[in-house]
């Protein structure tokens, strides 16, 4: 069965994390420097919540917020349902779809073990569905 941890040993667990004080604008270049469209925000190694591009656009920029006055724990998500790494790619598709969100953090022993965004579920179930196709194939020419 295809599990969140085929995805994070494929993409690592290296989740790339601000404070909750950083200003919004100085998180939206350490995005743009690692061109991702989010950040985790940390705090004494203890998940805080994530910041997207979508939070920016709609809770600074439409509301005439200041990106340099607003700090990041302003305008985070941070109420996310639990993923672990034992959980399965449909399920964890479900809960992008049923929550309308393009990410979800992992947690392993209450621990932050990685970030899953919905592209990584589209790349994972395609990987997948490619490897069964060259399997029947294979299956097929060898007779």
């Amino acid at each position: 069965m295809n599990r969140i941890s085929d995805i994070l040993a494929r993409k690592g667990n290296k989740a790339i994390s601000v404070l909750p004080e950083t200003s919004v604008l100085d998180a939206l270049k350490v995005m743009a420097e690692n061109n991702i469209g989010s950040v985790v925000v940390m705090k004494d190694e203890k998940f805080k919540g994530i910041i997207t591009e979508r939070d920016y656009s709609r809770k600074v920029i439409l509301k005439g917020k200041n990106s340099t006055d607003t700090k990041v724990s302003d305008i985070m998500i941070a109420d996310f349902p639990h993923l672990k790494p034992s959980d399965t790619v449909e399920y964890c598709m479900e809960l992008l779809t049923k929550n309308n969100i393009r990410y979800l953090p992992v947690f392993e022993e209450n621990k932050l073990a990685g970030i899953i965004s919905i592209s990584d579920v589209v790349k994972q179930t395609v990987l997948v569905q490619k490897e069964t196709i060259d399997h029947l194939d294979s299956y097929i020419n060898s007779k």
